[in-house]
């Protein structure tokens, strides 16, 4: 069904939850808020935002390393207290973290991190796809921003959708343990490195060994 900016507004006030997340609750609760309030707690993001402007200095630096030693990453995971970067929930939530990224290369923790000379480049390259495949050229910048949307997704680590959840994004990941562990978390920052990186060499589906190894 339908759902109102205003219903959404409305819930948004009421929860703190996103408002993609609101969105999609109200339309699982056919509109019904007292409904989607529940939905929202259900899924852990009703309280999230709530907590999402605290101070967080303490938690973990965490490792993972894969395939013997192919692929290694360092992740920077905040929280709170110490008490809550020793726990672990919070332990394995930043081991996750660190294997998402060995799978999925992220360049950047946000969108705000892209440079702006990264963007308009990018922008530039769509614009004569675009163009290329014979678009009218009114409608060439809004199918640019579309287009830009899916970079954004596919190098922020934010925006990605989880390796081991492909239905959520690690945005909403987050969110769901801001509000399990009832403090702010945040993911600070990361490196990856990939032998032979930047080297000509076979190309290989490291998500899929990632994935291979964590089933087994």
């Amino acid at each position: 069904m339908a759902v109102s900016a205003s219903a959404v507004k409305e819930l948004r006030e009421k929860t703190g939850a996103g408002m993609l997340d609101c969105k999609k609750a109200l339309e699982e609760a056919n509109g019904d808020i007292t409904k989607a309030v529940e939905l929202l707690r259900e899924k852990g993001l009703a309280a999230a935002a709530n907590k999402a402007g605290r101070v967080a200095t303490e938690g973990v630096v965490e490792s993972y390393i894969h395939g013997g030693g192919r692929i290694g990453v360092l992740v920077e995971i905040n929280c709170e207290t110490d008490f809550v970067g020793k726990t672990d929930q919070f332990k394995e939530f930043a081991r996750d973290i660190a294997m998402h990224i060995a799978a999925s290369s992220p360049r950047y923790v946000a969108r705000e991190e892209v440079p702006q000379e990264e963007i308009e480049k990018e922008k530039e390259i769509l614009k004569a796809q675009a163009l290329n495949e014979g678009k009218p050229e009114k409608i060439v910048e809004k199918m640019v921003e579309g287009r830009i949307g899916k970079y954004y997704e596919e190098f922020c680590l934010l925006e990605q959708s989880f390796i081991k959840d492909p239905d959520k994004t690690i945005a909403t990941l987050l969110k769901e343990k801001i509000s399990t562990i009832g403090e702010n978390i945040s993911i600070r920052r990361f490196v990856r490195y990939e032998l032979g990186e930047g080297m000509e060499k076979k190309v290989e589906n490291f998500a899929e060994e990632v994935m291979a190894q964590v089933k087994n």
